[in-house]
């Protein structure tokens, strides 16, 4: 994500997540006030950017060689389940508060995101 003249970059199998409102609506109608919001387990919000996955050795002969060596093209990654774009429901208790640019993000590792939910195209 390009903000101005800086970039970030979400590492590993982390997500960056955009908080949705804080006034959500109940399942009868009622609107739950942002006090009520900030104590709940359970948060949602529109994922912004996506880690590489989770981090595998390089390809090597020599096992010993295995975590060796600088990264770059031979990193490997196991991919994630989560994409850009889509809506979130995660356990808040493991998400990490960021400000980007005036902006408040949570930074949260995809083993914490409960439910996915993708716009079909």
């Amino acid at each position: 994500m390009i903000r101005g003249d800086k970039e970030i970059y979400v590492v590993a199998d982390r997500v960056l997540i955009r908080i949705d409102d804080m006034e959500e609506r109940t399942a009868v109608g009622l609107y739950l006030p942002p006090t009520a919001l900030e104590r709940e387990d359970v948060q949602s919000g529109r994922i912004e950017e996506v880690g590489p996955g989770f981090p595998l050795p390089p390809k090597s002969d020599d096992d010993n060689a295995l975590w060796e060596g600088e990264g770059g093209d031979s990193m490997r990654y196991i991919g994630l389940q989560a994409k850009k774009g889509d809506h979130a429901i995660f356990l808040r208790k493991d998400a990490i508060e960021i400000k980007f640019d005036d902006e408040k993000f949570l930074v949260v590792p995809q083993a914490a995101i409960m439910v996915l939910v993708r716009d079909i195209a």
